[in-house]
């Protein structure tokens, strides 16, 4: 017997509602794993690819906060509540926290029989009494904003089934390490769900790659003085090289240059070289730290029995970040270990991002390129296959309710709610079209439109919009605005139209949304 799900022909051992685990990593740029063109070993995720499918031209909204209030509702961020981080501009897409005009995938997939769990990084609203466990999920671990690694870090934070806990807990392992606690409580809280006898939903966000950059000294040792010697020249070449063999971009893209203010690998001293290593070092250790715990949950769920039918959704946040500059940050008398300082910067975001432009915060695709995983044995028949089909996290929510039976509602606890932005990617699960008329972005007054190949796009909120052709020209090094101004004219109005029905405008007048 088979059935049919959202144009995926299921056969029956998969006809029961399948379990959903949705990952997102922080700060994590789109070449970062081995399976999208990186030197850092991430095997456990490579075999989730190798398995199921990857995205290459999946979108984030470029930073934290937003993508994980568009992630939650299926929404623009902006119309969520969440159009920039958690401060409160006293505007309907600034409130800093989740909205009553939205629904999470949580309160969505409980409506439908789903145990709903969360562990890790939330960041949408906490410090304004807006929480996992008032917002649909049944068990949850979570940090309200992230910023730490270890326990005994100043600023860990904990909430458990939403009340406070010490890090120091007894119901905590001791000296944990937060990609490590998020894996473990994420498979007890399977665990209920399969004593209750439900489906599971389990949207598990590691805070890791995100500054402060913090990983175990064996973990970083692996690193040191190997792959990141050579330096971001040659390794974004070969990132560029490896990606082109793997499929994963067209050849004819060219790679985007090194930006004029990034140093020449070559031109560096010996000890700025090695410092530079360390920076790098501890950062492949956080990456690869998280794709070993991805394999431990993965692991947990073949002893369950129940990986075939669990769709496992991973992507990124946003693009590899750039703060701190060019040098990065190295602080501290343990680089790596509790109470140190250490970001990448935008000599090794450039690595990061490739082969494309900009950074975190920005439109351009560095900023918001994401990988985008996929894996279910039991309802998806291709194995170890591309989908190009452009997709943006507001399409999970969509995704996710399709699979799992769910309702999107009109009203919810007494309130009226926006009507779901995103579509189901379960069509391209067969290759067929996600159906996105265009997809749409703003953050700090960068803004970019995407409709068919074509992409505006702009750096700031007094930018001059760049027309490009993404077929041709992804990595955005031919501006064709002036060459196609009337394309150029229809974009930015649709961005004029889609901005002012999406609460982007009116936005904080620093942002340059103000009007």
């Amino acid at each position: 017997m088979a059935v049919f799900l959202g144009g995926t022909l299921l056969t029956a051992s998969a006809a029961a509602k399948p379990n959903i685990i949705v990952i997102l990593v922080d700060d994590m740029g789109w070449s970062d794993l081995s399976c999208y063109g990186s030197e850092i070993p991430t095997p456990n995720l490579d075999s989730l690819a190798k398995e199921g499918l990857r995205f290459t031209q999946f979108y984030n909204t470029g930073r934290c906060c937003p993508t994980r209030a568009a992630l939650l509702t299926g929404l623009y961020s902006h119309q969520a509540g969440v159009g920039h981080m958690t401060e409160n501009h006293n505007l309907p897409g600034y409130l800093g926290h989740l909205n009553t005009n939205c629904v999470t995938m949580a309160e969505v997939l409980d409506g439908a029989g789903y145990f709903t769990a969360m562990t890790g990084k939330w960041h949408v609203g906490a410090n304004h009494g807006v929480n996992p466990h008032n917002r649909g999920f049944e068990r949850n671990l979570t940090a309200p904003a992230g910023g730490f690694y270890y326990g005994a870090a100043k600023n860990a934070k904990l909430s458990l089934n939403g009340k406070p806990i010490s890090p120091t807990d007894e119901r905590l392992p001791k000296d944990w390490y937060s990609t490590d606690l998020w894996t473990e409580y994420g498979v007890k809280f399977i665990d209920e769900a399969i004593g209750e006898k439900k489906p599971f939903f389990l949207y598990l966000a590691y805070n890791a790659p995100h500054f402060p950059l913090q990983a175990p000294a064996a973990d970083i040792a692996k690193f040191r003085h190997t792959s990141y010697t050579n330096g971001w020249d040659k390794l974004r070449e070969s990132r560029y090289a490896r990606q082109k063999s793997l499929g994963m971009i067209d050849p004819t893209w060219a790679m985007s240059p090194r930006p004029d203010d990034v140093d020449a690998w070559d031109s560096l001293t010996a000890d700025k070289k090695d410092r530079f290593d360390e920076i790098m070092s501890i950062y492949a250790a956080c990456v690869s730290h998280m794709d070993k715990e991805v394999g431990v949950l993965v692991e947990g769920l073949k002893k369950r029995g129940v990986l075939d039918n669990t769709l496992i959704l991973f992507m990124s946040d946003n693009g590899g970040n750039a703060e701190s500059g060019p040098n990065g940050r190295l602080e501290g008398d343990n680089p790596g270990a509790v109470g140190s300082t250490v970001f990448c910067g935008q000599s090794w975001a450039t690595l990061e991002n490739t082969p494309f432009r900009r950074y975190k915060h920005f439109n351009h695709e560095g900023g918001i390129s994401t990988p985008l995983i996929v894996h279910w044995p039991d309802g998806i028949k291709a194995k170890n296959e591309l989908r190009t089909e452009p997709g943006h996290v507001i399409d999970i929510m969509a995704t996710v309710a399709d699979v799992g039976g769910a309702s999107y509602p009109k009203q919810f606890n007494g309130h009226a709610i926006t009507p779901l932005e995103g579509k189901s990617l379960v069509p391209a699960f067969t290759g067929k079209p996600i159906g996105h008329d265009a997809i749409f972005w703003e953050h700090e007054g960068n803004a970019a439109v995407r409709e068919g190949d074509w992409k505006l796009v702009r750096k700031g909120g007094k930018g001059e919009w760049e027309l490009y052709n993404l077929k041709s020209d992804r990595t955005e090094l031919h501006d064709l605005a002036t060459a196609q101004p009337a394309k150029a004219i229809d974009l930015s109005a649709k961005w004029d139209a889609w901005a002012k029905r999406a609460q982007v405008i009116p936005g904080p007048a620093r942002f340059g949304t103000d009007d």
